[in-house]
């Protein structure tokens, strides 16, 4: 039964060209998306060439990409997500569902549901656990809304992990900034702690140190790979940190630590940057 819906995609980046092209090959359902960039000649040819070489049809328009679909997977940002809920309230049909997946705030996440639901329109927060580009669909995620489990029951079906924890909205998106801030934490630390020790020649005795501290981790390993991590994803990385330094706000904590963090995130990023167009 769930092979016979359609799913589309708000937003066509990598998690959604990444999750389209799964439910295509493996779940073999009918797909959609549309992307802003799909009007620019230039940046939305490499997206609907992906879009075509996964089968998936590249709509003209959020609303047209979004017709006959049973779930509508916004996967933008998360300064875009609000913009995304209030445009799927002109065009979202009764029995469809808005599944977010962006790393919002808590609190950004109950106004896009509410932007939905004083309409009568469903909306499910989606909260993405773990770095996708080897799990796909079968990351973990969380979802919340009033709909929750009924949505993770269908996309399970189609080869998802997903588990509902709760009917409020909120809950999901706190559980994964909360996470966020240990993980991203950990990112940043390591990257000056490793740079650092490259600088005065010390990497050795620094993990062998820690080593000693904790045995169960091989530092240099986990220095290479948390580098590698933010180099490649760290604009992302500090979008998501900046929206955890926006719940502590909201929470009357000081969001400082966050803050400086996705700044951490967005120089490493930036350096990668520049280093490939240099080469």
């Amino acid at each position: 039964m769930t092979r016979n819906i359609a799913i589309a995609f708000i937003g066509f980046g990598e998690v959604g060209q990444l999750f389209a092209r799964q439910l295509r090959e493996e779940a073999g359902v009918a797909v959609s998306a549309y992307d802003l960039k799909f009007a620019d000649p230039d940046a939305g040819a490499p997206l609907r060439r992906a879009a075509e070489a996964a089968g998936v049809r590249a709509a003209g328009s959020a609303r047209d990409a979004a017709a006959g679909a049973g779930v509508v997977f916004s996967a933008v940002t998360a300064s875009a997500a609000e913009d995304v809920a209030a445009d799927a309230a002109e065009w979202l049909a009764p029995g469809q569902v808005l599944v977010d997946l962006n790393s919002a705030s808590p609190d950004t996440k109950r106004r896009c549901a509410q932007a939905l639901e004083v309409r009568g329109l469903d909306y499910v927060e989606a909260a993405v656990m773990a770095p996708v580009a080897q799990p796909g669909i079968r990351v973990p995620i969380l979802a919340g809304g009033r709909r929750a489990a009924e949505v993770s029951d269908l996309l399970n079906g189609l080869g998802f992990r997903t588990r509902a924890v709760s009917e409020t909205v909120g809950r999901a998106s706190a559980t994964k900034l909360c996470r966020s801030i240990v993980i991203k934490g950990l990112e940043a630390l390591m990257i000056d702690c490793a740079r650092a020790s490259a600088h005065w020649d010390v990497q050795d005795d620094v993990f062998a140190s820690l080593g000693e501290t904790f045995p169960s981790i091989d530092f240099a390993a986990l220095a290479r790979l948390m580098d590698q991590r933010v180099a490649r994803h760290g604009l992302r990385r500090a979008a998501e940190m900046r929206e955890a330094a926006a719940m502590l706000a909201e929470m009357g904590l000081d969001p400082a630590l966050s803050r400086a963090i996705a700044d951490c995130h967005e120089r490493r990023a930036g350096a990668e940057a520049a280093s490939s167009i240099a080469k």
